[in-house]
């Protein structure tokens, strides 16, 4: 059956799921931009006086339980998923993002031992956005999974 839309009514709107999913990815980017500044900036001012392993640690805790907030209620609003459940599972997910941020500095460190703090925190923000992409992807489809 051949479908004729109507030029003064516009396209017919998308199916449920992928309107859910455009907004959980807008709400998810949006957020995600935040932390990521935030993260950055916790990160220049905690490496004032402390190592980069323990700024990294504190910085990164912080936002990650702001960020799991925020999506819980903006990002995945439609889901029944308990707030322990949430904020256990991006502990699981913390753990991650720890080693993959860490060992990206651990690396510009070892090949550049004098590294500006900038220089650091220019690895991290790709090593925020690689970590972005396998949250979303675990937090939509284990933790925030919608019942059928």
């Amino acid at each position: 059956m051949v479908r004729c839309e109507n030029p003064a009514h516009g396209p017919p709107p998308p199916p449920p799921g992928r309107a859910a999913l455009g907004r959980e990815v807008g709400w998810f980017v949006a957020i995600g931009l935040a932390s990521t500044v935030a993260q950055a900036l916790a990160y220049w001012v905690l490496r004032r006086w402390w190592p980069p392993l323990s700024a990294n640690l504190v910085s990164l805790l912080v936002v990650t339980v702001l960020n799991t907030e925020a999506n819980r209620r903006l990002t995945f609003r439609g889901s029944a998923t308990r707030v322990v459940r949430a904020h256990l599972a991006a502990g699981a997910l913390f753990v991650v993002a720890y080693a993959t941020t860490s060992g990206a500095v651990l690396l510009l460190r070892h090949l550049w031992p004098a590294a500006p703090t900038a220089a650091e925190v220019a690895v991290l923000v790709p090593s925020f956005a690689l970590v972005t992409v396998v949250r979303f992807a675990v937090l939509r489809l284990l933790v925030f999974r919608r019942r059928r």
